[in-house]
């Protein structure tokens, strides 16, 4: 049974961050689509908030695996 939720609790950290990382993306584009000059600032920010989200997703199953 503990496993079981483990596993659940991995999938949601990984559903998670893959929203995440989609809507960082999908805002990058539009912005760069908007004010193409500002491309470069806002590849930077977006990679910085992707790394963020993946360490709290990559948290989250060492969490899960640990509480197996």
């Amino acid at each position: 049974m503990n496993g079981s939720i483990a596993a659940l609790g991995a999938g949601l950290a990984s559903v998670g961050a893959g929203i995440g990382i989609g809507l960082v993306g999908y805002g990058a584009m539009m912005g760069i689509a908007r004010q193409p000059e500002m491309a470069g600032k806002i590849q930077v920010n977006m990679l910085i908030a992707g790394a963020l989200m993946e360490g709290v997703a990559l948290f989250a199953l060492i969490v899960c695996i640990m509480a197996k």
